[in-house]
């Protein structure tokens, strides 16, 4: 009975210990919290893996939120969420939140919910520096276009120009400006701003730009689980970084060089209140 009861002691400290690892929805206040972040490992600027480091403005959002949620840079576990799988690793809980360029849709809103929005961008087109052709969405007829799996820009293709257009699907932006720099594809297709950090980077100046004429509003926003408690914080922490100037900031360092500019109609913009 005794070696029951001792087993019985230790299987529940073990459990306690596990779940002590994981991200809370109150805040890091004990030591050893751990809160798992999904954000993009191939978009510069915004969410960007170079060896062990992660940098860009979404990384730059995250951190500042989780230090609002109780939590330090070193109790941050990064996990790459491809646009194709955010609703997936909400919904399973293999991560706490999402900051990766991710557009709050009513779609989306029926399997996971959204604080913010913290950034309004627009769907835009890049194409070869030299193109003269692709000047807009309407001037697609029978190109080729390359856009990322699971992403509203492949979805707004599919919905608005399917008859026009000859859509790629790649798991990457990376795979489409490769196609388009080897002229596998005619034009590459997602938000602005993601647009601007993949042409200014090192391989890729001066073979691409951006057409400039942006067709959609997207508002980002902070992907969490359904069951999530941390909405309203998350809504006062983005209000907080817009507020005391972090938000600029981390928008200036990130998009220095890409010659991108915001609309300032709609940035920054006010957090909507949580369903």
């Amino acid at each position: 009975m005794r070696k029951r009861l001792l087993g019985a002691i230790a299987l529940a400290a073990a459990s306690a210990l596990a779940l002590a690892g994981c991200g809370s929805d109150d805040g890091g206040s004990s030591g050893g919290k751990k809160i798992t972040i999904g954000i993009k490992f191939d978009q510069p600027g915004l969410g960007f893996k170079d060896g062990d480091k992660y940098s860009g403005f979404d990384v730059d959002v995250a951190t500042y939120i989780a230090k609002k949620l109780g939590y330090s840079a070193d109790q941050i576990t990064w996990k790459e969420s491809p646009s194709a799988q955010r609703e997936t690793l909400l919904s399973t809980h293999q991560v706490d939140m999402i900051v990766a360029t991710y557009s709050i849709t009513d779609e989306r809103k029926k399997t996971v919910a959204f604080a913010g929005p913290y950034f309004v961008a627009g769907q835009d087109l890049l194409v070869k520096s030299d193109n003269t052709d692709i000047t807009g969405p309407d001037t697609l007829d029978g190109k080729k276009l390359c856009s990322v799996t699971g992403s509203t820009s492949a979805q707004k293709i599919k919905d608005t120009y399917a008859n026009k257009v000859n859509l790629v699907e790649y798991p990457g932006y990376a795979e489409c400006v490769t196609a388009l720099t080897s002229g596998a594809v005619d034009a590459v297709t997602t938000d602005d701003i993601i647009l601007a950090g993949l042409a200014a980077q090192p391989a890729n100046k001066g073979k691409v730009k951006v057409v400039g004429k942006p067709f959609t509003t997207e508002n980002y926003g902070v992907g969490l689980p359904k069951d999530n408690k941390t909405c309203q914080k998350i809504n006062d922490a983005i209000t907080s970084m817009i507020d005391d100037g972090s938000w600029q900031k981390f928008l200036d360092t990130n998009l220095e060089g890409t010659g991108y500019k915001p609309d300032a109609s709609k940035n920054p913009p006010k957090p909507e209140a949580c369903a």
